[in-house]
């Protein structure tokens, strides 16, 4: 009973907010239409349906890739596997980790709780946060999308993977000299109190079982960062009776993949909604005034990557989106900083290490990513071109 009026309240919440959000949409567009800021008919309307759907057609293939790909590393790998192919020297480790992502591609939506196992498994601060910043670049899905929406512009991917990577090694060897205490909160362990019955509590795993009977067996658990590394991703899972090993996997599989659609997918929509508007709505000449800037074009891409909170495996697709209204640079900024931070990551960063360490990280991040979007205003990136033609 309990479980389904929380079920109903939920729905309850989810229906107010998708309500909410029509009305503010139907206010602005009323204010607009009035004010004459914008231009609103029907061509307008199917400009943006037009570029709405088809950023969204070309960029659902690599969810569900990377959704699957992503889903099949977290059940399959530990920690302990990726901590063992990295060296635990400071320098050849940093190089290694930071191509880790070529062979374990994990979305930077559950790259937080595996790095905060690997630094407490002993691997160095430096080689760590490396691994961190530079797995959700040099992911192959990435790269492929990224080649995908930059067709005929080659070496967009060699910029993304090559300014990906000496940024996170950059940033990595930074922050291993910066900060030499433990980054981590001091974890204060309480007994949680059962909600839905009696709750028997594990510190050793934190994990939490609540049972409705003690002669139940089947039973619902929220994986919060389990001792064994095979799963950290925070998700809930419904585990099955079936004694079947490959289905118990393929059932893992389904429920991992269905959560990160959820959480890449939401975000995705959001971004390209908002990409399509500021293509449509928003006067092309105000559009060129601030993305022609060398500066100016680099802020406004970097403030977008954080607060759209993209996933990495579909970013390229809405950065694409602004080719021709703002420049290379800005553009290349927001495909390098879009993967190591973002609204979501900072909200777990801040969950799971010190403030401090947090605001250095934050502030390290932001500016080589800056100076990176730079460089690459100022050096044409098109030779990298005849990299591959070699």
């Amino acid at each position: 009973m309990i479980e389904e009026n929380k079920r109903t309240y939920d729905g309850e919440i989810i229906l107010i907010k998708i309500l909410s959000i029509i009305i503010v949409l139907l206010l602005g567009i009323y204010f607009f239409k009035k004010s004459n800021i914008i231009r609103l008919d029907s061509g307008v309307i199917n400009d943006f349906s037009t570029i709405f759907l088809s950023i969204i057609f070309e960029g659902i293939p690599f969810i569900l890739i990377g959704a699957l790909v992503s889903s099949i590393i977290q059940i399959f790998v530990s920690e302990e596997a990726i901590a063992k192919i990295i060296p635990k020297n400071k320098f050849v480790g940093v190089l290694i980790a930071s191509l880790v992502g070529l062979v374990f591609p994990v979305c930077e939506c559950a790259i937080v709780p595996i790095t905060r196992r690997l630094i407490k498994k002993g691997v160095p601060l430096s080689i760590a946060i490396t691994f961190m910043l530079s797995v959700p670049i040099m992911n192959p899905v990435v790269l492929l999308s990224t080649h995908y929406a930059f067709m005929g512009m080659s070496y967009m991917v060699i910029a993304r993977a090559m300014f990906g990577m000496i940024g996170a090694i950059t940033i990595g060897m930074l922050i291993g000299m910066l900060h030499k205490d433990s980054p981590f909160k001091r974890e204060k362990v309480k007994k949680p109190k059962g909600i839905l019955g009696k709750a028997a509590y594990n510190p050793g795993q934190n994990t939490v079982h609540i049972h409705k009977n003690a002669n139940v067996i089947k039973h619902n658990h929220i994986h919060v960062d389990k001792g064994n590394g095979n799963c950290s991703c925070g998700h809930a899972h419904n585990h099955s009776n079936s004694n079947n090993k490959i289905v118990r996997n393929i059932e893992e599989i389904i429920s991992h993949t269905s959560a990160e659609l959820y959480d890449i997918g939401r975000f995705f929509i959001m971004g390209v909604f908002l990409s399509t508007c500021m293509q449509v709505f928003i006067p092309k000449a105000f559009i060129l005034s601030i993305g022609g800037g060398v500066l100016s074009s680099i802020i406004v891409m970097m403030v977008l990557a954080f607060v759209l909170s993209i996933c990495s495996e579909t970013d390229a697709f809405i950065a694409r989106s602004f080719l021709g209204q703002f420049t290379t640079g800005s553009i290349l900024g927001f495909l390098i900083l879009g993967p190591m931070l973002d609204i979501k990551n900072t909200i777990m960063l801040c969950g799971s290490f010190k403030l401090n360490f947090v605001v250095k990280l934050i502030f390290l991040i932001i500016t080589i990513c800056f100076i990176l979007a730079v460089i690459a205003n100022i050096f044409p990136l098109a030779v990298l071109s005849n990299v591959l033609a070699l």
